[in-house]
């Protein structure tokens, strides 16, 4: 691990999201008051629980994009169903992500790297695979400037790594600048016809 991802990489995070945050919260507190509207009560903020640095699970903050609408017997619709509009427009100019920089600022993430995953793929990856884990997971990252969630998840792994290997100031400045080329063309936001990303089993 060079000196930037060892030592630079964690304290530029840390000014990088107070900076942000003191700028940006009057639009926070605006999404979350039109999300909590548009989600009928079903709140604005999502929580869940992701494995960070070296598989360490923290909780992960979105703003909530779907609603909580069961069919007759009480289970949640499919998740293209409870997508609202709202929502739609929220994801596909990524401002989900923004309450993930109080995690940055936490240390639980960072700005850039690998995108924090379900806990449950963790049996399920190779030991290259696995190494994706040997930096912080971040809010965008080499695989989200290279096709986001179009990819296969064997794609997605490799270009995981591969930031994982180059981690450098140069390539994280080239990733900020990538991915505000890919919200303003809102590309790769999902796979054709799926509300969001395949879940993860192993073999593709």
């Amino acid at each position: 691990m060079n000196i930037y991802a060892k030592y630079i990489k964690r304290a530029a995070d840390f000014l990088i999201s107070l900076t942000a945050l003191l700028f940006i919260w009057p639009l926070l507190l605006i999404v979350a008051i039109v999300l909590k509207i548009a989600n009928k009560g079903a709140g604005a903020i999502f929580t869940q629980e992701r494995p960070g640095y070296k598989g360490k699970i923290f909780k992960v903050y979105k703003f909530k994009t779907m609603s909580d609408e069961t069919d007759a017997e009480g289970n949640l619709l499919p998740d293209a169903e409870r997508l609202t509009k709202t929502g739609r427009l929220v994801r596909s100019t990524s401002l989900d992500e923004l309450p993930q920089l109080f995690n940055v600022l936490k240390g639980d993430m960072a700005i850039i790297g690998p995108r924090p995953l379900l806990p449950q793929y963790l049996p399920l990856y190779t030991p290259q695979q696995a190494r994706r884990h040997d930096v912080r997971p971040g809010i965008t990252g080499w695989a989200q400037v290279n096709g986001r969630n179009s990819i296969s998840w064997t794609k997605k792994f490799e270009l995981d790594v591969w930031y994982v290997d180059n981690c450098s100031l140069w390539l994280d400045i080239k990733i900020i600048f990538l991915t505000i080329r890919k919200v303003f063309i809102r590309e790769g936001i999902s796979h054709e016809g799926e509300a969001t990303m395949s879940y993860f089993d192993g073999s593709n």
